[in-house]
């Protein structure tokens, strides 16, 4: 696969850390005394074939990056996991609680008191990347914040994900003001990100009705677009041979300390293929792998 083949020589001919860009969301402060874990191209990648999960490229797969929002594909598991056994429906109504202060843009704007369905804030979760629809969903699931931040760390140790922890569910950094009660960044690899990924799409496939919604119209009449540029963007999109298009998830990330990441998943036929990129410098590095991975990932299965 000659593309692959290219990434990987352009990796191995960057592998410096490099500055961290001017933050573009209030999202993107760096904690103070931190290091950062964003590289040119990457701070690893790796794909594979959902099926099966054998790996078709990997680079670093192993390098402990922080996933940002990617981590909100554990939240969005671990609510699938509850609907399914009955705890509460995607009808139900979950009211934010003053925990939703936790957070900052990207987000909603739920406030304490305020309630909307769990299949709304899952949607607003996916599509908005809503920092604060994590938090009431999460409190809503296990009654409490630390509660929630426990069961994350619990079921990643079951499914293998051995190099990633979590602090809260939806990827913020540490606040330099102390705002926020978790003081380190959460963190994990490509290879425990794959392991999360091909749970989700052979267990829940439903939640591509989430991620793959370009657009979303909120209760309130707000369109909303969604953050995955692979999926969304023309120039971008990859369209298979029978017209249809390829990428349908799962979950882009950014923080400036971490940079930009992704979790892809698209299909070709009866093949799924999942591509995790972690700690680009930007996102149009992150988007161009990315896209590369996953095209030739449709290829090659």
């Amino acid at each position: 696969m000659t593309v692959l083949r290219l990434i990987l020589a352009l990796a191995l001919l960057a592998p410096l850390a490099v500055p961290a860009a001017p933050g573009r969301r209030p999202a993107a402060a760096k904690a103070s005394g931190q290091a950062a874990r964003r590289r040119s191209p990457y701070v690893g990648a790796l794909c594979a074939d959902a099926a099966t999960g054998r790996v078709l490229f990997t680079d670093n797969a192993d390098a402990e990056a922080y996933p940002a929002s990617v981590t909100k594909l554990m939240t969005l598991f671990l609510v699938l996991e509850d609907v399914r056994a009955g705890r509460y429906g995607l009808d139900s109504r979950a009211v934010a609680t003053p925990d939703v202060n936790l957070c900052e843009a990207s987000w909603i704007g739920i406030r304490a008191g305020e309630s909307m369905t769990v299949r709304d804030l899952c949607t607003a979760l996916m599509v908005e990347s809503a920092n604060d629809a994590a938090i009431v969903l999460a409190v809503n699931a296990a009654g409490s914040f630390d509660g929630f931040v426990a069961r994350m760390n619990a079921r990643a140790a079951d499914l293998g994900m051995a190099r990633t922890r979590y602090y809260n569910p939806n990827g913020l950094p540490p606040n330099a003001a102390k705002r926020y009660p978790w003081s380190e960044f959460n963190i994990s690899t490509c290879r425990d990100q794959a392991k999360l990924a091909r749970e989700l799409v052979l267990k829940y496939p439903q939640l591509l009705k989430y991620t793959s919604q370009k657009t979303w119209t909120m209760p309130d009449g707000q369109t909303i677009l969604n953050h995955n540029n692979v999926m969304r963007t023309d120039k971008l999109k990859i369209v298979n041979p029978d017209g249809t298009e390829a990428v349908d998830g799962l979950k882009t990330g950014y923080i400036d300390a971490g940079g930009s990441s992704v979790v892809l998943t698209g299909k070709r036929g009866p093949n799924r293929a999942i591509v995790i990129v972690l700690g680009s410098a930007s996102a149009k590095l992150r988007d161009t792998h990315a896209r590369a991975l996953m095209s030739d990932a449709l290829s090659s299965l």
